[in-house]
C-alpha cells in the first residue's frame, strides 16, 4: 500500500525474513522429522501406517487452523492471535518430544499443526495489509524465496539433528524455532491491522464475511486456480519418487537432487515473476504462467506415453513444477485484490483450498500402480486445463463487474 513503512529494500527484506520464517513452519512441521520416522516407529512400538497418521494429523491441524485464525485476525488484529498460536506451538512441540506412545504423538501433532497454521495464514494476511497489486506480488515472490528454502533443506537439517541426538531432539529444535519466532514477532513485527480497518462485529461477523467470499465469482475463480495448481504439485510430490526411482532408475540421492532442483526452480520463477509484474501486471504474467504450465504438463504426458529418456522427464518436470512460482504468486495477489472483506479470511480460504485439493490429488497418481507415469501426467494435464478454464472465467467475471 502507498503508506506502507516497508518500501525500502532493507525494510522489505527484514519483514519478508520474519514472514518467510513464519510461513515456513508449515512445511518444517512435516519435513523436519521425516528422516526420524523409522526410529520413532521402533521406539514408540508402532506400525509405519500409525506413524504416518502423525503426518496426516499435522496436515489436518494446519488446514483447520487457517479457517479459524484468518477470521479471528480480521476481527482482533494480526499480532495477538499470532503470538498466541506461536506460544501453543512451542508447548506442543516440546510435548511431542516427550511423547511415550504413538496415540499421544498423533494428538500432539494435530495441536502442533493447528498452532503452526497461525504462521502460515497470518504471514500472508500481514503481507496483504502492507501491499496490494503488483507490489504484493513482488513482496510475495520475495516471501517464496525465503519460504522455499524450508522444504528443500528441512529433511537435511532433520537428518543432521538426528545424527547428534534422538528423534526427540528434532521436536525440541522446532520448539526453539517457535521461541525465536515469538521473539521476532513480539519485538520486530508491528500490528499491521489497526482497529479502524478491522471487521466490526467480532468473530461472528468475520466468519460471515469469509462465507460471503464464496459469492465473489472473481475471488472464487482465483481460489480454484490456486487449488488446481497445488493439485498438480501434490500429484508430482506423491508420484515422483516412484516415477523417477522405480521407472527411470534414479538413486535416492539423485532423486533428492532433482527434487531440490525443482524447488529452486519455483524460487527462481517467483523472483522473475515479481519483477515482470511491475511492468506487465499480475493478470498478464499469470496468463503467461498458465500457458507455460499447460505446455509443460503436455510435455510430461508425451514423455510418459513414449517413455523417452530420463533427461526429457527431468526437464519436463522441472518446467512444470517451476511454473508454480508464477501461478501461485500472481493468482494469490489477484484473489486478494478482488475482495474487500478481510485479508485474513481470504488468506485462510486460499490456504485451505491448497491443502484440500493437494490431498485429493495425491491418491489419484497411484491408481495405475508404481510402474507407470501416466497417472501423474494425467493429473498434471487435467489440473493445468482446469487452471486455464478458471483463468478465463476470472477474466470474464472481472470484465462483467467492471
Amino acid at each position: 500500500m502507498s503508506d506502507s513503512p516497508f518500501k525500502s529494500t532493507g525494510a522489505r527484506l527484514f519483514m519478508a525474513s520474519i514472514l518467510g520464517f513464519l510461513a515456513a513452519m508449515g512445511p518444517l512441521c512435516t519435513d523436519f522429522y521425516l528422516p526420524a520416522l523409522p526410529e520413532m516407529t521402533a521406539e514408540l512400538s508402532s506400525s509405519a501406517s500409525q506413524m504416518q497418521l502423525s503426518i496426516t494429523a499435522c496436515l489436518l491441524g494446519l488446514s483447520i487452523g487457517q479457517i479459524f485464525l484468518g477470521p479471528l485476525s480480521d476481527a482482533r488484529g494480526r499480532k495477538m492471535p499470532l503470538l498466541l498460536s506461536l506460544a501453543v506451538f512451542i508447548i506442543a512441540s516440546f510435548l511431542c518430544s516427550r511423547a511415550s506412545g504413538v496415540g499421544e504423538l498423533i494428538v500432539l501433532r494435530f495441536v502442533q499443526g493447528l498452532a503452526g497454521s497461525g504462521g502460515v495464514v497470518l504471514s500472508r494476511a500481514i503481507a496483504c495489509d502492507l501491499f496490494r497489486g503488483a507490489e504484493l506480488t513482488r513482496f510475495f515472490s520475495l516471501l517464496m524465496l525465503i519460504n522455499g528454502v524450508a522444504p528443500i533443506f528441512g529433511p537435511v537439517i532433520g537428518g543432521q539433528i538426528l545424527s547428534l541426538s534422538s528423534w526427540a531432539g528434532i521436536f525440541v529444535f522446532l520448539a526453539v524455532c517457535g521461541a525465536a519466532q515469538f521473539s521476532l514477532v513480539a519485538f520486530g513485527c508491528p500490528e499491521t491491522l489497526p482497529p479502524e480497518r478491522r471487521v466490526q462485529g467480532g468473530m461472528g461477523q468475520s466468519v460471515r464475511a469469509m462465507f460471503r467470499l464464496f459469492g465473489n465469482r472473481v475471488f472464487l475463480a482465483y481460489m480454484l486456480i490456486q487449488g488446481f495448481v497445488m493439485a498438480g504439485f501434490f500429484g508430482y510430490i506423491s508420484a515422483s519418487p516412484f516415477v523417477l526411482q522405480n521407472i527411470y532408475g534414479l538413486s535416492a540421492q539423485h532423486y533428492a537432487f532433482c527434487f531440490g532442483l525443482n524447488g529452486f526452480g519455483i524460487m527462481i520463477f517467483a523472483q522473475i515473476t515479481g519483477r515482470l509484474c511491475m511492468t506487465w501486471g499480475d493478470r498478464t504474467v499469470l496468463g503467461a504462467g498458465v500457458a507455460l504450465s499447460l505446455l509443460a504438463s503436455c510435455a510430461v504426458a508425451v514423455v510418459s506415453a513414449l517413455h523417452l529418456p530420463t533427461p526429457f522427464m527431468i526437464g519436463a518436470l522441472f518446467l512444470f513444477v517451476s511454473c508454480i512460482g508464477i501461478t501461485t504468486t500472481t493468482s494469490f495477489s489477484l484473489a486478494i485484490a478482488s475482495q474487500k472483506e478481510g485479508a485474513g479470511s481470504a488468506s485462510g480460504l486460499l490456504g485451505v483450498t491448497s491443502f484440500v485439493f493437494g490431498a485429493a490429488a495425491s491418491p489419484l497418481v497411484g491408481l495405475g500402480g508404481a510402474e507407470t507415469a501416466l497417472p501423474m501426467a494425467a493429473v498434471a494435464v487435467l489440473s493445468s486445463l482446469l487452471v486455464l478454464f478458471f483463468f478465463r472465467m476470472a477474466g470474464r467475471r472481472s470484465r462483467k463487474a467492471a
